[in-house]
C-alpha cells in the first residue's frame, strides 16, 4: 500500500511538488536559523569565558557585587596558596590568576613630553611563562597582528586599534598611569612589543595585555590578583558541573571564614573569596535563556506557518480530488481508510521534504560556520563580549531539528484539511457521479 501511494505521488506532481517545496523551504530555514542562533550562543559563551568569566570565577565577595568593574582595591590575597588549593580540590579545571585594571597609557616623544595618550582597560595574565595556559585560552598567537610576543615581564601587547590611534611603533616605551590597590597614584614604564586583534570589538577598542608579575609590582599586589578563573580542559562550558564546583568551594570558604571569626580574628566579609559559574555572571543567564527562547519560538512559528500553508494546499488538493474521493467511497472504501491514506501521503511528503530541506539547511549553515558574517560595523560601541564575525554552528541537533516542523506541519495540515472526507454524504455519490 505504501509503495502504491508513493508511486501515485511521484506520477502526480500536482499532489506532491508544491507541498514538498513548502516543506523544503521551511525545514531549511529552521535548520539554518537554529544553527545560527546556536553559533551565536556558543560564541558568546566562549568569548565571555576567555576574556571575563571563565567557566568558573573566584573573586572577593566585595568585587562580586561590583560586577564587571575593575576592582584592584578588592584583591585576592594569598594568591599562591589559593591557586594550589583550587588545583588540588578541582584538578579537572585549569586555574589561572588575572588582574583586570584601568588606567591611562602615555606615549612620550623624544624630549620625554607627552606625545599621545589614551584611557585603556588592562588584562594582566601569566604571559611570559612557557607553561602558561593563557596563550591558548586567549588565542594570543593567532591574534598577533604585528610585532612579537612579550619575552620579558615589562613587555606588553596593545590592541591593534590603539596601536594605530596612538602611532605606536614596536619597541616604544609607554607609561601606564593607574591607581594601586590602596588608592595611590602609580606609574610604570612598559615596552610595547606587539599589537593584537582578538576579533571582539569590546576588547579591541583599547586593551592592554601585560604580564601578571609586572602589574602586581605596579599596583602593590604582590601575591594577589583580582580574580582566578577556571576552565575545563576541552574549553566546553558545562553548567551543571560548574555549579557543583562553585557550590563546593563556597561552602568550604564559608566554613573557613567562620573558623577565623570564632578564633578571635577580624574577618573582612568583602575579602572572602566566592566562586560563581559562567551562567551566573554578567547577566549571561538571561542572555542564554533568551537565545533558547528564540530557538523554540522559531520552531513554533515555522510549524504554525507551514501547517497553515499545507492546510490550504490540502484544501486545494481536496477540491481537485473531490471526484476521486467520491469514487473510492462509492466502491466501498471506508472513510477512515481514505483519510488514513491522505495522512500517509502527507507524511511521505514530509519525510522527503524534511530530508531535502535538512541537507539544504546544513549546507547553508556549514558555509556560515566556515565563512561567517562580519558585523563589526554594528559593534563599534558594543560592550557585550561577542565576536565581530558571527558564525553558525552545525551540531548533532541541526541534523534532526528540521524534522520537527517538517513532519508535524504536514501532519497537522493534512489532518485538518482531510476532515472534509467525513463530510461527504454517501447518499449523494451516485448523483455526483452521474453529473
Amino acid at each position: 500500500m505504501i509503495l502504491f501511494l508513493l508511486k501515485g505521488l511521484v506520477r502526480d506532481r500536482s499532489r506532491s511538488l508544491f507541498p514538498v517545496l513548502t516543506v523544503v523551504a521551511g525545514v531549511a530555514l529552521t535548520v539554518t536559523l537554529y544553527s545560527w542562533v546556536k553559533g551565536t550562543e556558543t560564541d558568546l559563551i566562549q568569548a565571555s569565558a576567555a576574556f571575563s568569566t571563565g567557566h568558573v570565577r573566584v573573586v572577593p565577595r566585595g568585587a562580586a557585587r561590583e560586577a564587571d568593574a575593575p576592582a584592584s582595591d578588592l584583591a585576592l590575597d594569598g594568591l599562591s596558596a589559593l591557586v594550589e588549593e583550587l588545583r588540588g580540590a578541582h584538578p579537572a579545571l585549569t586555574w589561572t590568576p588575572r588582574i583586570r585594571f584601568a588606567g591611562l597609557l602615555d606615549l612620550p616623544d623624544a624630549n620625554g613630553e607627552t606625545r599621545a595618550q589614551a584611557p585603556v582597560t588592562g588584562l594582566a595574565i601569566d604571559l611570559v611563562a612557557a607553561a602558561s595556559p593563557e596563550r591558548g585560552l586567549l588565542n594570543i598567537d593567532r591574534a598577533l597582528r604585528r610585532g612579537r610576543l612579550p619575552q620579558q615581564a615589562d613587555e606588553i601587547l596593545v590592541s591593534d586599534a590603539l596601536f594605530d590611534r596612538l602611532g605606536i611603533r614596536p619597541g616604544d616605551t609607554a607609561t601606564l598611569i593607574a591607581t594601586t590597590r590602596f588608592g595611590s597614584l602609580t606609574t610604570a614604564n612598559l615596552r610595547v612589543v606587539g599589537a593584537v586583534r582578538f576579533g571582539v570589538s569590546a576588547i579591541d577598542r583599547g586593551a592592554v595585555v601585560a604580564d601578571l608579575r609586572a602589574i602586581q609590582r605596579a599596583l602593590d599586589m604582590e601575591d594577589a590578583a583580582t580574580e582566578v578563573l577556571g576552565f575545563y580542559a576541552d574549553r566546553i562550558y558545562r553548567d551543571g558541573p560548574a555549579r557543583v564546583v562553585a557550590a563546593a568551594f563556597n561552602e568550604r570558604a564559608g566554613r573557613a571564614g567562620d573558623a577565623r571569626a570564632t578564633g578571635g580574628h577580624v574577618v573582612d566579609g568583602d575579602a572572602v573569596p566566592v566562586m560563581s559559574a559562567l551562567r551566573d555572571q554578567a547577566g549571561l543567564a538571561s542572555t542564554l535563556d533568551l537565545a533558547r527562547l528564540v530557538t523554540r519560538t522559531l520552531i513554533a512559528v515555522f510549524v504554525v506557518v507551514m501547517s497553515i500553508v499545507l492546510w490550504n494546499a490540502g484544501l486545494m488538493a481536496s477540491l481537485r480530488r473531490y471526484g476521486e474521493v467520491g469514487v473510492r467511497l462509492a466502491i466501498g472504501e471506508r472513510k477512515g481508510h481514505v483519510y488514513g491514506t491522505l495522512v500517509a501521503e502527507s507524511m511521505m511528503v514530509g519525510i522527503v521534504g524534511s530530508i531535502a530541506g535538512t541537507l539544504l539547511g546544513l549546507g547553508i549553515s556549514y558555509y556560515l560556520q566556515v565563512r561567517g558574517l562580519d558585523i563589526s560595523a554594528f559593534l563599534k560601541n558594543a560592550s557585550m563580549l561577542i565576536s565581530d564575525v558571527l558564525r553558525a554552528e552545525v551540531t548533532p541537533v541541526s541534523w534532526v531539528i528540521g524534522f520537527v516542523p517538517g513532519l508535524l506541519a504536514t501532519f497537522l495540515g493534512t489532518s485538518i484539511s482531510g476532515i472534509g472526507v467525513y463530510r461527504r454524504q454517501t447518499a449523494q455519490l451516485m448523483k455526483e457521479l452521474e453529473a
